[in-house]
């Protein structure tokens, strides 16, 4: 079995008298895409910025590529590619000026033209930092983590503030990665973002993983779906509710629009429209409705992404 590209085990980190994190354990597998979701406060950022090297843990292991992020810092540095949301780029100097200075820093980086124009930014190479967009500037940052041609990459909010064709291009830069074998842990406040491109989600809350495992996976677990269906006013329930598991449960919700709630398969479906035969109707409009990925966080944290 690989060797976990990233594994935190046993997590504490403290600020004064209060846990960031509690005792959190994770594994990313090399090759893959994890996502770690949370709402603010949950000790995400702490766990994130503690796997790149920037914070030192209070008491548990923490291994990326095998190794200590602090005491082997050195060696992990030239593997590893971080994504910040701000700060460390001076604002006076040029998109391309500070792209290839990250470049040299490495022995085998990607071209710069080549990435300057796949991430869009080819028209505003000559242009200082502080006179780029907000978007801009965020992939400028996702340029500098990637110019090295990391083995595992660090991405947070790799596409927060950029207009739906950057943020689409970003995304398929991201599987593309993927699809290299690099390694992406990344943070994001986009459920539809964490849903397209991750293979693992972790979601943390109040220090911990509070649950773990592929979107689809998350989604399913203990589902309670929807299935809604048009037909005539007032139809008798009774015989529905008879042929329907017990967890499940058929309604009137308005005129002539009914809903059944409850682990929507094959059976179910077969269920609901036999019963309407049986019926002589024609149920209209009929849909299925999953969870989604933003259902389950609600459900697991109670609370909003952004808080």
């Amino acid at each position: 079995m690989a060797q976990p590209a990233v594994e935190v085990v046993d997590l504490v980190k403290r600020y004064g008298g209060t846990k960031a994190v509690a005792g959190l354990s994770m594994s990313v597998p090399p090759g893959t895409v994890t996502a770690v979701l949370g709402p603010n406060g949950a000790g995400k950022t702490t766990t994130v910025e503690t796997c790149e090297g920037y914070r030192a843990p209070d008491a548990g292991i923490v291994r990326v590529l095998g190794l200590d992020p602090r005491s082997d810092a050195r060696a992990l540095r030239p593997r590893v590619g971080i994504m910040l949301q701000s700060g460390g780029i001076y604002p006076g100097v040029k998109a391309a000026e500070m792209l290839r200075h990250m470049a040299s820093l490495h022995a085998h980086p990607l071209d710069v033209d080549e990435l300057l124009d796949r991430l869009g930014l080819g028209p505003s190479r000559r242009t200082a930092y502080r006179r780029l967009s907000g978007g801009q500037q965020q992939r400028l940052s996702l340029a500098m983590a990637l110019v090295g041609r990391p083995e595992l990459v660090f991405l947070d909010e790799p596409t927060a503030g950029l207009d739906p064709q950057a943020r689409r291009a970003t995304w398929e830069l991201v599987a593309e990665l993927r699809d290299a074998g690099v390694t992406v842990v990344l943070t994001t406040h986009f459920m539809d973002e964490a849903e397209r491109l991750a293979d693992q989600v972790v979601v943390v809350d109040h220090g911990v993983v509070i649950a773990a495992g592929s979107p689809g996976e998350l989604m399913s677990q203990g589902a309670r779906n929807t299935l809604r269906f048009g037909g005539p006013h007032g139809l008798d329930l009774t015989g529905l509710q008879d042929v329907l598991s017990p967890d499940s449960k058929a309604s009137e919700v308005s005129p002539g629009h009914y809903l059944v709630e409850g682990t929507i398969d094959p059976h179910l479906l077969a269920s609901v429209t036999a019963w309407c035969a049986d019926q002589g109707v024609m149920p209209r409009d009929l849909t299925v409705e999953s969870r989604t990925l933003e259902d389950v966080f609600l459900e697991l944290t109670g609370r909003e992404l952004r808080q």
